[in-house]
């Protein structure tokens, strides 16, 4: 046999498995394509989706969000709920921001402020009054009512007392108008448990109304005159938005609050009535359009680590500030 001679069959053999790599290598890039096909399909719409939700968010933020599609006047709501703070729902930033779109839409036929809160921040309360008025001075043809929910006490009424005029239900809490600063001492239980307070201070009245040291007669009265100055201002402002409806009563600035029924007769609420009541039959347009700001995802996020940095690093922890509830 000669070198160049092969066995029988050899030759189809060598064909075979040649056939068969090449059939296995197009299966596997066909599968491969495939995949990557598939996965820029998925690509898109997973990209597809995240457009679509951040397009109904930011629709949502801005206020076009179900108010264009309406035709005729409606009546505008601007909710006014929880403690009222720089850093809360209730702020004025937020409420001042949902009054002003309010009456900026040529739609709207009236306003209303549907207001729940006990209260809370004299200097965010006072922004909220001043904007009612502002906004009803600047728009006079668009009438401003505040709605009374569960209650509406101290800061809550300091802020709607601007209203052209305010309602409630007969058990609505209404009044407190007062101012406090409330907190703690504890001198006597310090000296029971023989812990030393340091407190160092650069000023004399540094550590004013510190609850770990006695209270000394000049700092008690001080605070006291602060709180009677801004008590005054949050008198000034009620009857200079109630006017003469307000009755004459030597406990209507007290701090008392009232029922709703009580409460209509010394002048503080108009009448009674619900947000759809007023709507309906005071306004004359039945249709309402929801005009809150509201925090999206972000905020809120973005607000608790600045509250637990706020926390870690606040200096003046335990230093009170005059509140209005």
């Amino acid at each position: 046999m000669t070198e160049n001679s092969m066995e029988p069959g050899s030759d189809e053999k060598g064909h075979s498995g040649q056939w068969e790599r090449d059939l296995l290598e197009r299966l596997a890039f066909a599968a491969l394509t495939e995949q990557r096909r598939a996965r820029r399909w998925g690509i898109f719409f997973k990209l597809l989706l995240v457009a679509i939700v951040l397009g109904i968010i930011i629709l949502s933020e801005t206020g076009n969000w179900g108010k264009t599609a309406l035709v005729g006047k409606y009546t505008a709501l601007v909710h006014l709920d929880g403690v009222i703070s720089a850093d809360s729902q209730a702020s004025a930033d937020n409420v001042i921001s949902g009054l002003r779109a309010a009456f900026a839409s040529k739609q709207t036929a009236g306003v209303i402020v549907s207001a729940d809160s006990p209260g809370g921040s004299p200097v965010q309360s006072a922004e909220i009054y001043n904007a009612i008025r502002r906004l009803r001075r600047k728009y006079p043809k668009i009438p401003l009512y505040a709605v009374i929910g569960d209650e509406c006490a101290s800061g809550c009424y300091y802020a709607v007392a601007g209203a052209k005029k305010i309602y409630a239900n007969q058990a609505s809490i209404v009044g407190s108008i007062g101012v406090l600063i409330d907190g703690f001492g504890f001198v006597d239980a310090m000296h029971k448990l023989g812990i030393e307070r340091r407190l160092l201070t650069a000023g004399r009245y540094k550590g004013i109304l510190d609850p770990f040291s006695p209270l000394a007669p000049k700092e008690r009265s001080y605070a006291l005159g602060m709180l009677s100055e801004i008590h005054h201002q949050f008198i000034d402002a009620v009857k200079h938005g109630r006017g003469s409806a307000l009755k004459n009563n030597k406990n209507l600035f007290s701090g008392l609050f009232w029922t709703g029924e009580d409460a209509r007769k010394l002048g503080l609420i108009d009448g009674f009535g619900s947000t759809r009541y007023v709507a309906r039959k005071i306004i004359g347009a039945r249709h309402i359009v929801d005009f809150t700001v509201q925090q999206n995802f972000f905020d809120r996020v973005a607000g608790r680590i600045g509250a637990s940095i706020a926390q870690r690093f606040e200096a003046d922890l335990f230093q009170p500030v005059p509140r209005l509830r």
